[in-house]
């Protein structure tokens, strides 16, 4: 069966999930193509054909689709859609955005985040913020599928110079006129993506203030982690919403998790419980983030980080 991924990029290199989502596609079928649509995007092309595991890139040049406007490239993705049995994208902001527009078009069901491929019809999903699981069978002749990259291992790649996948430029289908680019508002950061990073400093409500997360951040710097936040800390207005860890922000599988002053609501939870180590400082003891650390500190935060970054600094 053919699968086709939908790669998400900025004209220069597919998003690391990219390589997460063709490892899950490779489960569902053994001809594995990946789309990539942009303006000047043929570096970005060149880096989807080394990723292992992919038969050929698919290469649209449109300046439709410059600034990756779902309501433009749907109809694009449906008119490719009956040449394979499943088109798989990653559960991240372009996939949520993406996925749901194309299953409504094609009249088919769309699975969720789905982090095991059973078979090429069936798949399990988290549902109730991860505290169960349920396994799906699809009978849709195409079947949409976006993947949470976190538990599929990533494909390897060589980089565009080891660019082996055939790539073959193929028309677009133009700008639909429903929506228009007005500008964007980056963040930039010297530390990892939260959804890449080894290790992650998350703060909570526990934090007390913006200012004081000035004291994850010397941590963070030290350990070269990504800096998270707990849904109450970003909506208390300490960080933005792009540090937010959980079932409605970013979902992390780092090697090391440490949550500072987070209670361990079950919104937060579903979002960094599979991180292979976590570690939590809280004051309070009965904090529900304590039945799933690993390791767990009760104390003053303020006291209990800084004693850690200096010892940080000592290794």
């Amino acid at each position: 069966m053919a699968v086709l991924v939908v790669a998400a990029h900025d004209n220069k290199a597919v998003r690391t999930n990219v390589a997460n989502a063709v490892t899950a596609a490779g489960q569902m079928g053994s001809d594995v193509a990946v789309l990539v649509a942009g303006k000047d995007c043929g570096e970005a092309a060149k880096s989807a054909a080394a990723i292992a595991g992919v038969a050929k890139v698919l290469q649209v040049e449109d300046a439709a689709y410059a600034n990756w406007l779902a309501e433009d490239l749907a109809p694009l993705v449906v008119k490719l859609a009956p040449n394979y049995s499943h088109v798989v994208m990653a559960a991240d902001s372009v996939g949520k955005n993406l996925a749901p527009r194309v299953a409504a078009l094609l009249d088919v069901g769309q699975i969720s985040e789905a982090i095991q491929v059973v078979s090429p019809d069936t798949f399990v999903r988290p549902i109730y913020a991860g505290n169960a699981m349920a396994t799906v069978q699809s009978a849709d002749k195409v079947k949409v599928v976006t993947v949470r990259p976190t538990n599929f291992k990533a494909a390897a790649g060589g980089g565009q110079d080891s660019a082996s996948a055939a790539i073959e430029q193929i028309g677009g289908e133009g700008g639909k006129g429903l929506s228009s680019y007005v500008g964007a508002e980056l963040s930039k950061s010297e530390r990892p993506e939260l959804t890449s990073a080894k290790i992650v400093v998350s703060g909570g409500r526990g934090m007390g203030s913006g200012d004081n997360f000035k004291i994850l951040e010397a941590l963070a710097d030290k350990l070269g982690a990504g800096l998270g936040a707990s849904r109450a800390a970003v909506d208390a207005g300490y960080v933005p919403n792009d540090y937010q860890v959980g079932q409605t922000g970013k979902v992390v599988a780092p090697d090391l998790y440490i949550a500072v002053g987070i209670s361990g609501a079950i919104q937060h939870l579903a979002g960094m419980k599979d991180s292979k180590t976590i570690v939590a400082i809280n004051k309070d003891e009965e904090a529900p983030i304590f039945q799933v650390a690993d390791y767990g500190i009760v104390g003053d935060l303020f006291q209990i980080v800084p004693e850690l970054t200096a010892a940080v600094d000592k290794k």
